[in-house]
């Protein structure tokens, strides 16, 4: 195994500001898997954006099979057998699995044999055990069934070179493995993959070799097999990271949150929520685990009062807030953490000085007589920022151009400044390096000892174990079953995620 398949030489790429690649060398071999580690900003999806065509080099040399190529665009890539499969799929919903794979196929022509294209992704699809029907509709689809029609698309153009960007961040444990298993198959036909992902156990299963980027440079490339997670987090950060965090004694104050059989509807009027019910209290995390698209984002939008509820009762603090203003439930002490940081908690176009005062800019000291005292915006912003380790080029540059572990601790640091009495936070440290992760799970484990009460909705079940007190996991709308962490088991947890009720784990 050592044809090489890529190789990078002496890139670098700078932006105003930020020199995001500084002279990276890397190189891919034919049937492995090549995995990039670093922290947010480090320059890993630049890297990979400009194997892919997205951007283009300042400095340096692309090379595929030996043979020096100029990769203009992600059609050139996929003319020199390069796919990426991004981390935000790029599907279309309301189309078939068919019409997806089409999409932007320029050798389709105006007509298309309907029945051989959908026997090649047929094909495609029993190969590799993907179990996807080309006449489905995206919607129709979990997500980890989106994510194996993102590889079936860049198999059917032909593609020997895969890049997977954060592949495993939506899928549960079991599924974890059933791709792990896929990949391993492509990589034995003689494929090559270039892995990214912040998740070290997972990258010391799958890896062969592992390319540490910090701060733009390539810091050193290890094989799996002379390196442990300890030694890449400290490659990675360029410190000691604690991957155990102290977990104080419980000390449950008064009842916070409850939630009384909830019902909720999604977007296509379908129900979401069927008769959620739970209790959180002061001085305690609720874990919420289950897989992406069971219903955590309209729970968390409705207790938010983002959306409606059709029937059932939401109280904070005493209070019935059912359907009430998000203002209201504001000012009863909730501060909320969306999933989608850059589109729903932060405004991008605005600086991270006006992001940081979103929340009271209306209120004293930074607002008097109706008007915006900007040296007090200024010294909260300096607070936050000296008190969240918070990297900002300039406080005056548009939120949309930090990194996203910058982004998270800005938006939380925002939220828990209105100390909360009910702090509601949805994916917390997904796409995060592990830095970040670290930083963000020990502010919560803060709070928490503070006696704010937590509902952390999680995907990442390491997170969920890591620093929840109780464990409860959603299916289809239903919280199947909450348990206590110390009687919590990593394998039936995974298995409720993925819809087995309780007698069928015992």
């Amino acid at each position: 195994m050592t044809d090489i398949v890529v190789a990078l030489r002496k890139i670098t790429k700078t932006f105003p500001g930020i020199k995001a690649n500084d002279g990276v060398d890397f190189e891919l071999r034919k049937g492995e898997i090549h995995t990039l580690l670093g922290e947010n900003g480090a320059g890993k999806s630049t890297l990979m954006n400009i194997i892919d065509g997205i951007y283009q080099p300042d400095s340096g040399e692309i090379e595929i099979n030996g043979k020096k190529v100029h990769i203009k665009s992600p059609s050139d890539a996929m003319k020199n057998g390069i796919g990426m499969i991004h981390q935000h799929f790029m599907l279309v919903d309301s189309l078939t699995v068919l019409e997806n794979v089409l999409l932007g196929l320029t050798s389709a022509g105006f007509y298309v044999d309907k029945k051989k294209v959908a026997a090649k992704i047929t094909a495609i699809s029993d190969r590799y055990n993907l179990g996807i029907d080309p006449f489905t509709k995206i919607w129709q689809l979990s997500v980890g069934e989106q994510q194996r029609v993102e590889v079936i698309k860049t198999l059917f153009r032909g593609a020997q070179i895969l890049i997977l960007d954060e592949p495993t961040a939506v899928l549960a444990p079991q599924e974890v493995e059933e791709t792990f298993k896929i990949y391993r198959q492509m990589v034995q036909e003689g494929k090559s993959i270039i892995f990214i992902s912040h998740k070290l156990n997972e990258i010391m299963d799958i890896s062969d070799r592992i390319t540490v980027l910090r701060k733009g440079k390539a810091i050193g490339t290890v094989d799996k097999d002379k390196t442990s997670e300890k030694d890449l987090a400290k490659m990675m950060v360029g410190r000691e990271i604690l991957f155990r965090l102290e977990r104080g004694p419980l000390n449950r104050g008064e009842k916070i949150l409850q939630v009384e059989n909830v019902k909720a509807l999604n977007d296509k009027g379908l129900t979401a929520l069927n008769g959620i019910t739970f209790d959180i209290y002061g001085g305690e995390i609720f874990g919420l685990a289950g897989i992406a698209g069971n219903g955590q984002k309209i729970l968390s939008d409705v207790i938010a009062g983002l959306r409606k509820s059709i029937s059932g009762s939401v109280y904070i603090d005493g209070k019935d807030l059912t359907n009430a203003n998000p203002k209201e439930i504001f000012e009863q002490g909730l501060s909320y953490v969306p999933p989608d940081r850059l589109k729903v908690g932060l405004v991008p176009n605005l600086s991270s000085s006006d992001n940081a005062v979103l929340r009271h800019y209306n209120r004293e000291p930074i607002s008097r007589n109706t008007f915006i005292n900007y040296t007090e915006v200024e010294n909260y912003t300096d607070h936050l920022i000296k008190n969240y380790d918070i990297k900002v080029p300039r406080k005056d540059a548009p939120v949309k151009f930090l990194s996203g572990g910058n982004m998270q601790k800005l938006l939380l640091a925002r939220e828990i400044s209105e100390k909360p009495k009910l702090l509601v936070v949805v994916h917390p440290t997904r796409g995060l390096d592990i830095g970040a992760m670290e930083f963000i799970r020990t502010v919560l484990l803060r709070e928490r000892d503070n006696g704010v009460a937590i509902l952390l909705i999680s995907e990442d079940l390491d997170e969920i174990f890591m620093i929840s007190d109780r464990i409860g996991v959603i299916h289809d709308g239903r919280i199947l079953d909450i348990v206590d962490i110390e009687q919590a088991k990593v394998e039936r947890i995974g298995l409720l995620m993925a819809g087995l009720d309780e007698k069928s784990t015992q």
